[in-house]
C-alpha cells in the first residue's frame, strides 16, 4: 500500500494532475488515500490531503447537483472529523442543505443531462451518497443521510436488475448485449455500487429504518459477485462476458474486494465463505503493482467494459486499491491465531502518546502462555517490536500495557503473541 500511495503522489507531483483536483477521478483516489493515511502513522499523507482541500478552497465542482462534482466532499467531511475546522465542510453543508430540499421527481432516463441533477448512473452511488452520509457523520444532522438513503433507492429501483442482482450503468444499457449474448453489466460500475454501499453502511445506524434493506442488498450483491470472480482472482471489465475481456481489471476488483472485506470485518458476511474470495482478489491486485509502485490493469475512464493492460493506470484505481488494502489488512489481523490484536485510534488533530491496556483474561483466552515474560508485542503494520509492561496485583498479572505515539487521525495496531 505504501509503495502504491507513494508512487501515485510522486507521479502527480512530477507529471502533473490529469484532471482538476475537484474531479471525481481524484475524489475516488482521496477515498483510498484517507484510508491509507489512517493506517500510515505518518502525517505527510494528511498534509498532502489538507493541501488538496486548501487548493480547492474547500469547495465542490462546477455543477452543484452532479454527484461526480461533489465526490470530493467525502474528503472534506472525513478531514473535518480529524481537524474540526468548520471551513472544511461549509460549502458541502450548503450543498447538502440544497439537495435535501429538492423534490427529485424527474425520471432517470439518460437524456436532458439528467446526470447533473439525479443519480441516474450507477457510478453515482459511490460519488454522491457517501458524501451526504459523511456530512451527517460530521455534523450529527441525520437529514443528509436520510436523503442519501431516499435517493439510493430511487436509483436502485431504476438501475438494479432483479434477475441478475446487478446494476446497469444507465438506461442506455438496458437492451444492449455482449458478444456472448449476455446483458451488459460493467465490472467497475458494480464495484462503484458495492463500494458506495459499504461507505453508507459504515455510518448508517443499525436502528435506521433503511439499515436492514441496505444490509440485505449488500449481502445479495456480495453473493452474486462472489460467483462471478474469475480464476485469476479478479472481476473482469464485463461481469457476464469475461472471455471478451480476458485481462484482470483492478479498479472494479479493488472496489469489490474492499466491500467484501469490510463486510467480513463488520459481521455482515461470513469469514469462512468470503475470505478465500477476498484473498484471491487481493492476490490479483497486488500482482498488478509494478516494481516501482505503479498500479497496472486499471481500465481507462469510460462507461462500459473495455480492454485493459499492464501499463494502464489511473488515480481512481489507486483509490480502490488502497481502500481494499485497508480492509484486507484488518481482516488478516483479526483472524490470526494465538495472537491478541489491539487497535488505538487518535481522532484528534495533534499527535499523541496513547496507552493500550489489554486485560490478562483476554490474553489467556487467545494465547497459551504461562509466564508473562514469554509475551512479545509488535507493531502489526511494520513488524517492529515495541516495549510492553505487565501490571500486577498481588503478584498476579492483571493487564498488559503498551505506550505508543500515534499520529493525528491515525490508527495503530499491535500484535501480542509469544516469543
Amino acid at each position: 500500500m505504501k509503495e502504491v500511495a507513494d508512487w501515485q503522489w510522486k507521479n502527480l507531483e512530477t507529471e502533473g494532475w490529469k484532471n482538476q483536483k475537484k474531479d471525481w477521478t481524484n475524489g475516488a483516489m482521496y477515498a483510498g488515500m484517507m484510508a491509507w493515511s489512517q493506517l500510515a502513522n505518518d502525517d505527510i499523507y494528511y498534509k498532502k490531503l489538507l493541501q488538496v482541500g486548501e487548493d480547492n478552497r474547500w469547495t465542490t465542482g462546477k455543477y452543484r447537483y452532479f454527484a461526480d462534482d461533489y465526490c470530493v466532499g467525502q474528503l472534506y467531511a472525513k478531514l473535518y472529523r480529524v481537524y474540526k475546522r468548520p471551513e472544511f465542510i461549509a460549502d458541502l453543508k450548503n450543498l447538502g442543505d440544497s439537495i435535501v430540499k429538492l423534490p427529485h421527481l424527474e425520471p432517470l432516463e439518460w437524456k436532458n443531462a439528467i446526470y447533473t441533477r439525479e443519480w441516474a448512473w450507477c457510478d453515482a452511488l459511490f460519488m454522491g451518497p457517501p458524501a451526504l452520509a459523511f456530512l451527517t457523520e460530521a455534523t450529527g444532522d441525520p437529514k443528509y443521510l436520510d436523503k442519501a438513503a431516499e435517493l439510493w433507492w430511487k436509483s436502485t429501483e431504476y438501475l438494479f436488475d432483479q434477475e441478475e442482482k446487478l446494476y446497469y450503468r444507465d438506461s442506455r444499457y438496458f437492451n444492449k448485449k455482449e458478444k456472448n449474448g449476455a446483458k451488459v453489466f460493467w465490472g467497475r460500475g458494480n464495484g462503484w455500487v458495492i463500494g458506495g454501499l459499504v461507505r453508507v453502511l459504515s455510518v448508517l445506524p443499525k436502528n435506521h429504518p433503511d439499515y436492514k434493506r441496505f444490509a440485505n442488498l449488500f449481502i445479495e450483491m456480495s453473493d452474486r459477485l462472489a460467483g462471478l470472480q474469475q480464476p485469476d482472482g479478479a472481476w473482469h471489465a464485463s461481469l457476464l462476458d469475461p472471455q471478451s475481456y480476458p485481462s484482470k481489471e483492478t479498479s472494479g476488483t479493488g472496489l469489490i474486494c474492499y466491500a467484501m472485506a469490510w463486510g467480513v470485518n463488520n459481521g455482515l458476511i461470513s469469514h469462512k465463505k468470503y475470505e478465500p474470495v477476498i484473498s484471491r482478489a487481493w492476490g490479483a491486485l497486488s500482482t498488478a503493482v509494478h516494481p516501482d509502485g505503479k498500479l497496472g490493469f486499471v481500465q481507462p475512464q469510460g462507461a462500459a467494459p473495455d480492454k485493459v493492460g499492464y501499463e494502464d493506470t489511473d488515480v481512481f484505481g489507486v483509490g480502490a486499491f488502497l481502500l481494499a488494502g485497508s480492509e484486507v489488512f484488518r481482516l488478516n489481523l483479526m483472524n490470526e491465531k494465538n495472537t491478541v490484536i489491539s487497535e488505538i485510534y487518535n481522532l484528534s488533530s495533534v499527535n499523541k502518546e496513547q496507552t493500550v491496556r489489554i486485560g490478562w483474561n483476554q490474553i489467556k483466552r487467545k494465547i497459551k502462555v504461562g509466564d508473562p515474560k514469554q509475551l512479545i508485542a509488535r507493531d502489526a503494520a511494520t513488524g517492529e517490536i515495541v516495549p510492553l509492561k505487565i501490571n500486577y496485583e498481588r503478584k498476579k498479572p492483571v493487564t498488559l500495557q503498551i505506550v505508543a505515539d500515534v499520529t493525528a487521525g491515525s490508527s495503530r495496531f499491535f500484535e501480542v503473541s509469544t516469543k
